[in-house]
């Protein structure tokens, strides 16, 4: 191309990056919205507290180290030869794209924002999960360990060249990496116990219910929004007529899983339970996002909402599953992005012919026993520093005013032993 050309696909790829970067941080909104509306008033402002602070450290850590171990300057696939550089600047300059001698131009830095938000949105799933019990201190210590080091290590095994790219295992934009990723955090981090009065003596599962069903919803259509970002952005390119029409599709396909998701998890949640389960039909939602974000772009939209319909399915009896092994996750977040997720990196053959089930199964166990054992290491050891567990008065009068000192509806809601209980 020549140079006027290339400066201008260098400025219009650089521009879509950031763009799509920004609707994924958008996303954390959306769970901070859809957490705080599934947990009980009294645990509110706590669990706000985690999801922005998170995101904070997110940034932090993938800066100082997460960005250099998930693309290094070189390593033997599975161990990174890290690169320290990033976190002191630098971009292309005119003279490196134009040498380049490539048919990719875009930012370094419009990259590692685009990434940054990705590692943030693995965080956030652990978050939900573990919500109502944990130490807020204690949560926000392991999301030092896995934003800076656990993700960035199976990140840079696939999308930073490593040893599962070389097999072949294909995960477009993080159905396995960012979802099961952040769901096997989770499922260690649960692992700490059931909220007090979940599950009965005898058996019994007792519902929680949430204290702000429009809040969940509204954080549902966020993250819908959020994920036309995710998804269309790893694309990574907007420049030619190809990769225009590919984003287009990954956005019609993404929005169509969605679709999907949702009419069969509520269809299947009337058959179940006699009634259109709302909770049900969110976490269907999500899971035709997460099911199609390891292949949006191959799929017909027919295919896409079948692929989405799949997963609304999957995760209704993934929920009611967990439950009936006294496995207690406030949100559904290991159902949704962990059961789900691995449904979709075994979808992708089904549509991509390049892709192969074998390369599929080895990434989906491989991320899966790497970062669930990581994070039971981890959480176990912070349990041994500080604790992870709030003090049973704690969970009974709410987490925001023994983690918080506040509430987030102090004119509504007494939390110590008032409503909301």
């Amino acid at each position: 191309m020549e140079e006027p050309t290339i400066q201008l696909a260098y400025a219009l790829d650089t521009f879509y990056f950031l763009i799509s970067g920004a609707l994924v941080m958008w996303m954390a909104a959306g769970f901070s919205m859809l957490e705080a509306g599934l947990v009980r008033a009294k645990n509110t402002a706590e669990i706000l507290t985690k999801n922005v602070a998170l995101f904070a450290i997110a940034c932090i850590m993938y800066m100082l180290i997460g960005y250099g171990i998930m693309y290094p300057n070189g390593g033997n696939g599975i161990v990174p030869d890290i690169s320290w550089s990033f976190m002191f600047g630098g971009d292309n300059t005119v003279e490196d794209v134009l040498a380049s001698g490539g048919d990719t131009y875009y930012s370094v830095m419009s990259d590692f924002f685009f990434q940054v938000v990705f590692v943030a949105t693995a965080m956030s799933i652990v978050s939900g999960a573990v919500a109502e019990r944990m130490k807020l201190w204690a949560f926000l210590l392991f999301a030092i360990v896995l934003t800076g080091f656990i993700y960035p290590v199976q990140g840079y095994w696939k999308w930073g060249g490593g040893w599962l790219d070389g097999i072949g295992f294909s995960d477009f934009a993080g159905s396995g990496l960012v979802h099961l990723c952040g769901a096997s955090a989770a499922l260690a981090g649960v692992l700490l116990g059931a909220r007090k009065g979940k599950y009965g003596k005898d058996g019994s599962i007792n519902a929680i219910p949430g204290a702000n069903l429009p809040l969940a919803t509204l954080g549902t259509f966020i993250l819908w929004l959020g994920w036309f970002g995710f998804n269309g952005g790893s694309q990574l390119v907007v420049s030619n007529i190809s990769d225009a029409n590919a984003v287009a599709a990954v956005f019609v396909n993404t929005n169509m899983a969605a679709a999907g998701g949702l009419v069969f998890a509520l269809l299947t949640a009337r058959l179940i339970f006699g009634k259109a389960d709302l909770t049900m039909a969110l976490n269907g939602a999500l899971a035709g996002l997460v099911a199609i974000t390891a292949e949006p772009l191959t799929p017909m939209p027919l295919a896409a909402t079948l692929i989405g319909g799949v997963g609304g399915v999957i995760v209704v009896f993934a929920i009611i599953s967990l439950d009936k092994l006294r496995i207690d996750d406030p949100v559904g977040a290991i159902s949704v992005h962990g059961v789900v997720g691995m449904w979709g990196l075994l979808a992708v053959p089904i549509t991509n012919p390049d892709a192969g089930i074998v390369p599929q199964l080895i990434g989906l166990v491989s991320i899966f026993a790497w970062v669930f054992i990581t994070s039971i290491i981890v959480w176990l050891l912070i349990k041994l520093i500080m604790g992870i567990r709030v003090s049973e008065e704690e969970e009974y009068e709410g987490v925001d005013v023994g983690e918080c000192g506040l509430e987030a509806y102090p004119e509504f809601v007494g939390s110590r032993g008032g409503a909301g209980v």
